[in-house]
C-alpha cells in the first residue's frame, strides 16, 4: 500500500513564538515515531512582522531544553496557497483561526483546525503568546504543543492508516 504524504501548517501571528515551536515539536514527535518521510510540517504567521527572521530566541532555548531545535526555521506569512498545500492548517488562537478564514479559499475549509481542539483535556482553546511574557510562558506553551502534538498525531495516523 502507497502511504500519502500528510502536511501540517502550524500558524501563530509573528512566526516566531507559538507556531515554529509547535513545528519543531510536531516534526521531532513524527520523527521519533518513524513518520518523518510520511509527515512533512512548516509553520507561518498571519502577519509578515517577522518574515525572514529566526524564532524568538526565548522560544529556541525554551524548545532545545527539551530536545528540540528550531533555530534552522525561518518566519514567513501564511497564504491562501497554503491550503492547497496542507492538509492540515492549525491556528494558534482564535483571532488567527479568523485570520486564517478570511484567506481560506472555497472548499478549503476543511482544512482548517484550532490546534488545542486535539488536546481538550488540556483546558484551553488558545496557545497563548508568550512574546511578552516571561519564561514561563514559553513552558506553558511547549507543554500545550506537547499535548496538542500527541493528539493531532494521533488523530492523523487514524484518519490516514499510519
Amino acid at each position: 500500500m502507497e502511504i500519502a504524504l500528510v502536511n501540517v501548517l502550524f500558524v501563530c501571528l509573528g512566526n516566531i513564538c507559538r507556531s515554529p515551536s509547535a513545528e519543531g515539536v510536531f516534526s521531532a514527535l513524527a520523527a521519533r515515531e518513524g513518520l518523518s518521510g510520511v509527515i512533512g510540517v512548516d509553520s507561518a504567521g498571519t502577519a509578515a512582522y517577522h518574515a525572514g527572521e529566526p524564532p524568538d530566541r526565548r522560544a529556541q532555548e525554551a524548545a532545545l531544553r527539551r530536545g528540540v531545535d528550531l533555530s534552522r526555521q525561518c518566519a514567513r506569512k501564511a497564504a491562501s496557497s497554503d491550503f492547497a498545500k496542507f492538509d492540515y492548517v492549525m491556528a494558534m488562537d482564535r483571532e488567527n483561526h479568523r485570520n486564517l478564514q478570511a484567506i481560506c479559499p472555497a472548499g478549503q475549509e476543511h482544512k482548517l483546525f484550532m490546534f488545542l481542539d486535539f488536546a481538550p483535556e488540556s483546558g484551553h482553546r488558545d496557545v497563548p503568546d508568550p512574546y511578552y511574557g516571561g519564561g514561563q510562558g514559553f513552558e506553558m506553551v511547549l507543554n500545550l504543543i506537547e499535548e496538542a502534538s500527541a493528539g493531532l498525531l494521533r488523530h492523523i495516523r487514524e484518519k490516514h492508516g499510519l
